[in-house]
């Protein structure tokens, strides 16, 4: 146990790199690697009981502690990046399946992996728990509708089938990990250390797969792409923080909203663009999940070497639900 625990730490302290490999994998493989695309809502489902499984009911007291810092959060988290994914690919002339798959990336909920960039970067992980939580917990109602909104007059939206997507393969999974801990609390606690490996291998094997169904696309399109991803996951990052610092919020929560903001969870838009359009659309998805770790663990080792300065009503304060190695429970 001790050592599979040494192994999950090292899995998240690298999970950029390895998410990297995955990407080299379907370049470099991609007949087997593409074998693993009908499996991605398997895995995303897995990833999703993982995370259920590192919630606890406090996680959701600063929504009554601190409503407004959840809510500038949340409001921020599915204004921002949805327009921001839209606006990009209307920049940059993106051809309509790039366009809905960039704009699935913004309408997603927030990262698995960005709780324990807030803790990196000296945040509110209070706040970034909350906000991940809650917009997960919205993305059945509110992905569907923002994508209708922003891609429905270029592409037919299903918009039924993808909240049906998202039930199953987010919010279903979300919910039976809350009670698998609720009901075996103690198993679950002796275990979850050991989810990183199981979260960042979930994610390599999408990031793989998605790669691999379209590695003639990736390096074609990719340079293209890359630059859209890497606009979008800036851009979020940078108004994310600004409307957090507009709306008066502490450092510490500005950090967490930023980031929240910033990083996505890319393999939910992956699922839905390869399910419900075409392949092609889950390209920006596969490059997002290796860029905004990349990105996220390089904002999280600047703002470390950076103290946030301490405000009255501050949310939180780098405080929130931490594990006994000092990093935030559950998957990054």
């Amino acid at each position: 146990m001790a050592l599979l625990t040494r192994i999950a730490e090292a899995t998240g302290r690298w999970f950029a790199a390895l998410i990297l490999i995955g990407l080299v994998a379907g370049l470099v493989v991609p007949g087997q690697a593409a074998q693993l695309a009908p499996w991605i809502p398997v895995l995303l489902g897995v990833i999703m009981f993982g995370m259920g499984l590192s919630l606890r009911p406090s996680d959701f007291a600063i929504v009554l502690t601190h409503p407004r810092a959840v809510l500038v959060g949340i409001v921020a988290q599915y204004v921002i990046m949805p327009l921001l994914g839209f606006g990009v690919a209307w920049a940059l002339g993106l051809p309509a399946m790039l366009t809905v798959g960039m704009i699935l990336v913004g309408a997603a909920p927030g990262g698995t992996a960005s709780n324990v960039i807030v803790y990196l970067a000296r945040g509110d992980v209070a706040l970034s728990v909350a906000m991940t939580s809650i917009s997960t917990l919205l993305a059945p109602v509110l992905t569907p509708l923002l994508v209708l909104w922003l891609a429905g007059s270029t592409l037919p939206v299903d918009a039924t089938g993808l909240v049906v997507s998202i039930l199953q393969v987010v919010l279903g999974p979300v919910l039976a990990g809350v009670i698998v801990r609720l009901v075996a609390g103690r198993f679950v606690e002796r275990v979850l250390p050991l989810l990183p490996l199981v979260s960042v291998g979930g994610i390599v094997l999408v990031v793989a797969g998605v790669v691999g169904a379209n590695s003639e696309s990736v390096l074609s399109a990719g340079p293209l792409v890359a630059l859209a991803v890497i606009l979008h996951n800036g851009l979020g990052l940078a108004l994310g923080y600004g409307a957090a610092r507009i709306t008066g919020l502490p450092e510490t929560a500005r950090r967490a909203v930023s980031v929240e903001v910033g990083m996505q969870n890319s393999g939910l838009a992956a699922t839905l663009a390869a399910g419900h359009f075409a392949p092609l659309a889950a390209l920006p998805a596969a490059l997002f999940s290796v860029w905004h770790n990349l990105s996220g663990a390089l904002l999280a080792t600047y703002w470390a070497r950076r103290a946030p300065a301490a405000a009255p009503g501050d949310a939180g304060a780098a405080s929130g639900p931490v594990s006994g190695d000092g990093a935030p429970a559950g998957t990054p």
